[in-house]
Order: structure tokens, then sequence, then C-alpha cells
């Protein structure tokens, strides 16, 4: 079976001509469920399939956008879904190979699909530079975002170091895990680069309090580049089971042009994210601390991010207000109207025959709900 085929990262206008760069492979991550974005995100239509802005754009074609700058076409780029979201990736992103898209048998996290996706790509460009990137983000300065994997993706390239894009944090966000940076790797680049010390998951305020006061903390935006070899050894070294048993049911596949091994193998990988599985346990991970207007979507309070105006309250949709406020409002339906009464700080969103009311420090728990209706047969159908 063919992989993607890539274009080569050319050197930026007036550079001077270097030994031929190794070929590019941004990879998409596009399996996750969305569900903290709920009723709007469905589990037949995750957030990643969604238009929240004014562009027309999907996120999943806005992160395709973005790198297709980096990778020339939509040849040189392969995304990683589940097989509930095949059909929606291939409507999304069309002139996309067929054999550029990796169909998980199951959810099985970051991890595992980041494996699966090395071990394609080293079959016929193990010389390849892989990078990772959610389908869901958003990034409003793109071309600085360009200049940050370009950077990232010739430390890579040149140290064999598994770089991971970092963002400056804005404010002390508990939703966010944290990277801290050691010593730097060298000066003269537009962004630094440093070694990275330590991986914090979502802290609570005072710490992400003392993460913002400090200065030397990075949010983990969940965007790496690396060579395929490094992240191939890296596996070996601290997952060689999971190696093992994913790139031995690919070999076999392969020899007898089935997918069946890798059925039955997929669902028996542990369920970890690349950040547990290797970041963390590596001494060779590097971090570019940048700025590109970079917001992950993680739940309703990002459309306040998004659409904050001069008012008081944000609002998707017809919304009367009586002593409401910081209220965020959506309905998908423009014929609908929301009514509110001596309401602060509330999500109040109607999507799809479904009424979601939660405080904006409690939007988190919406997973919970939604687990709650997968387990009931009679309300599962909104799940």
């Amino acid at each position: 079976m063919q992989t993607a085929q890539t274009n080569l990262v050319q050197p930026s206008p007036g550079q001077t001509s270097a030994p031929e760069a190794a070929p590019f492979v941004p990879v998409i991550l596009a399996g996750g469920s969305g569900e903290r974005f709920w009723p709007l995100s469905r589990r037949h239509r995750p957030k990643q399939f969604l238009t929240l802005d004014d562009s027309g754009r999907s996120l999943l074609q806005a992160t395709s956008d973005r790198l297709v700058e980096l990778c020339g076409d939509l040849e040189g780029l392969m995304v990683v879904t589940g097989n509930d979201y095949r059909s929606q990736v291939l409507e999304q992103l069309p002139d996309m190979p067929l054999e550029n898209l990796l169909v998980e048998p199951a959810a099985r996290d970051t991890a595992p699909a980041v494996l699966y996706a090395a071990l394609r790509i080293g079959r016929t460009q193990p010389d390849a530079v892989m990078g990772v990137f959610p389908a869901d983000h958003r990034i409003t300065d793109t071309q600085t975002f360009s200049r940050v994997v370009r950077q990232a993706i010739a430390l890579a390239s040149s140290s064999g170091r598994l770089v991971t894009i970092g963002i400056t944090p804005t404010f002390p966000a508990t939703g966010y895990g944290y990277i801290q940076r050691g010593e730097s790797m060298g000066d003269g680049e537009e962004f630094t680069a440093y070694a990275v010390t330590r991986f914090t998951e979502k802290p609570d305020s005072e710490t992400a309090q003392g993460f913002l006061a400090d200065g030397g903390y990075a949010w983990n935006s969940g965007m790496f580049i690396w060579k395929v070899s490094a992240i191939l050894d890296a596996f070996r070294e601290h997952q060689p089971e999971m190696y093992g048993q994913l790139s031995n049911a690919m070999n076999a596949d392969a020899q007898g042009l089935t997918h069946r091994a890798l059925r039955e193998t997929f669902p028996t990988l542990p369920k970890i994210s690349i950040d547990y599985a290797i970041l963390e346990k590596s001494d060779a991970v590097s971090v570019i601390p940048a700025e590109f207007g970079w917001d992950d979507l993680g739940d309703w309070n990002a459309l306040e991010r998004l659409l904050k105006g001069e008012g008081e309250n944000v609002a998707v949709g017809r919304h009367v207000g009586l002593d409401t406020g910081g209220a965020i409002l959506y309905t998908t339906n423009g014929d609908d109207l929301i009514a509110t009464i001596g309401l602060d700080d509330v999500v109040v969103v109607r999507a799809n025959e479904v009424t979601l009311v939660v405080r904006k420090d409690r939007t988190q728990d919406i997973k919970r709900v939604v687990q709650q209706l997968k387990e009931h047969p009679d309300l599962e159908r909104f799940a």
C-alpha cells in the first residue's frame, strides 16, 4: 500500500542552497470525540468536523490548510481517524489520496495513533521528519505558526530530538498541561528552543498561577515534530511491547495483503497518550515556546475567547436577557430564541433537540453527562 507522497521543506527566499532536506510528513490526529462541545458536537459529528467561526472551513479543513503550506499539497498529508469518521474525513478532504487515511480499528488515545502513523511512514520514507497535529485547534497567526514549525523541523532533523511546540501562557489555565523548560539549546534562531525539564498535567489554580509568575513554563499544545527513526527508537525503548505488537501486526498484514492482524491487535493496545507513553520518559525532548493565536477549543468557554465583543454576553443566535451577565448563548436554529433572567456566568446551548445549561466553571463535566447518556439505551441517541 502506498504511503503519503511528500514534498521537501524548501529554503526561505534568499537562503543559500543546503543539502537536500528530509521530507516532511504532517499527520493530523482526527479521532477525538469532542464531548466537551456537546450537544453541538455529537458522537456521529465530533468537534473536528464543525465550523465554529465565519471562515466556512471546519476545524479539520483549517488544520489541513495550514499544513499544506508546509508540505506542498494534500498528497503530502496523512490523517489518522476512527472508522466512524472515515467518510467525514474523505468528504471534507476530497483531494487527499485514500491511501493517506489511516483508520484505527479502535480508539486507543494518541500513543498508538502516533506509532501507527510512524510505522506506515517508515516503510517507504525512513528518513522523513514527521509532524503530529490535532485536528481541532484554532490558530489565527498562520505565518508565525509556519515559521515555528519550520524551525522545529530543522531542529528535529539535525539533532534527532523529539520537539514539542509550546504555547506561551497568557493566563493561569487549569485545563492545559504545562512544560517546564530547561537550558537554552542555542541562539541565532528566530525562536529559542529549550531542553524540557518536566511535564505537568492540568494543575490546580494555585499551581497554575505559580507557573505563570515563574515564566519558565509553556502550555503543552499537543503538536510534535520528530524524525520517524527517532520516534520509532523511542517506542522501542519506552514501549517495547506496544511497538512489537503493532509492528508485527502491520508486517503480517503487509505480507498477506489484509488488515485482519491490525483489526485484532489494535484494540488490545494500551489506551495511553503520547505524553505519558514517550515524552515524560525520554531525556531527548525539546520545546519551542511561541505565540501564534492558538486555542485548543477545549470546551464552550472557548467560544467566549473567539467571539467576545463589546457586549456583556456572547450570543450566537437570538437572545433576550434580563439581569444576565458573562453568559455564552448558542443556538443552531436561527429561528429559535433563548431568554434568560437573573443568570451570571452560564452557558446555554440549544442544538439537535438538546438544551444544555451549565455554569462556565463546570463545562469540564459535560463529558460525564455524555457518558451517562451512552449508558442508557433510551437516551443514547442524544450522546
